[in-house]
């Protein structure tokens, strides 16, 4: 059995082990940049060439964006390991799966939080349009960042099933593909009816949507924060099993 440390100092070195991958290779520069340049013509054609302050279509679509390129983030954080058998020595170094899982997905959340931070300048411009809503700007980067740590704990799980990076990657595309569709079903079904109902109980669009709509609930914090935590412990499953 593996002797483990205690408090934060393990996760702590892992964060900070990936984070430095990231930004190491080309990946966290290729994933911050393609963002960016997606979103700041977004950003262009809506508020600057309109005058507009409303920054709400931006992030709408800024989701979107993350749903495409969140595979691409998460792919390499555990079947990189794997490939190069470096997950050895994670797992019989003394740290627990949850400090490692833990370290991993703050790691992605970090590259997140880096290409988010990138887009403050934005708050700066459409003053220039108008007396910025900063509730609803604040509700509109809360609400990217609780719905993108769920596509990243998602994106985690799938990584810790294989080898592949390109298999994790393809995974993760088909199962936000597969949300995204399945949010827009919602709208097309009976609201009164149980399938309907449900579809849009589930749905991380809805929930994200009212986040943007300036409605705040700590219904829809505590369904995000369950959801991050219910594909944690998947992962965490997957490391124990590997581990024995």
């Amino acid at each position: 059995m593996v002797r483990q440390k205690a408090g934060w100092r393990p996760m702590i070195a892992v964060f900070r082990r990936d984070m430095q991958g990231f930004f190491r290779s080309p990946l966290g520069y290729v994933y911050i940049g393609a963002f960016l340049a997606i979103m700041n013509l977004y950003f262009f054609a809506t508020c600057v060439l309109a005058s507009s302050s409303d920054v709400g279509s931006v992030f709408s679509n800024m989701l979107i964006v993350f749903l495409f390129l969140m595979p691409i983030l998460t792919m390499r954080l555990f079947s990189e390991e794997y490939k190069q058998g470096t997950d050895r020595l994670l797992l019989t170094a003394p740290v627990s799966v949850w400090e490692i899982v833990g370290g991993k997905f703050f790691a992605a959340v970090g590259v997140l939080l880096t290409a988010l931070l990138c887009t403050l300048p934005w708050i700066g411009i459409i003053a220039l349009f108008g007396t910025p809503a900063w509730a609803d700007i604040l509700g509109c980067y809360i609400a990217v960042l609780c719905a993108s740590a769920v596509f990243a704990a998602m994106g985690l799980f799938l990584s810790s099933l294989t080898e592949s990076q390109l298999i994790a990657a393809v995974l993760s595309f088909a199962l936000f593909l597969g949300l995204y569709v399945a949010d827009m079903l919602s709208y097309s079904m009976d609201s009164s009816r149980l399938p309907g109902r449900l579809l849009s109980w589930l749905s991380i669009f809805t929930r994200y949507d009212s986040f943007m709509s300036g409605q705040f609930s700590l219904g829809n914090l505590i369904y995000f924060l369950s959801l991050t935590g219910l594909f944690l412990f998947f992962t965490a499953r997957v490391l124990e099993r590997r581990r024995l």
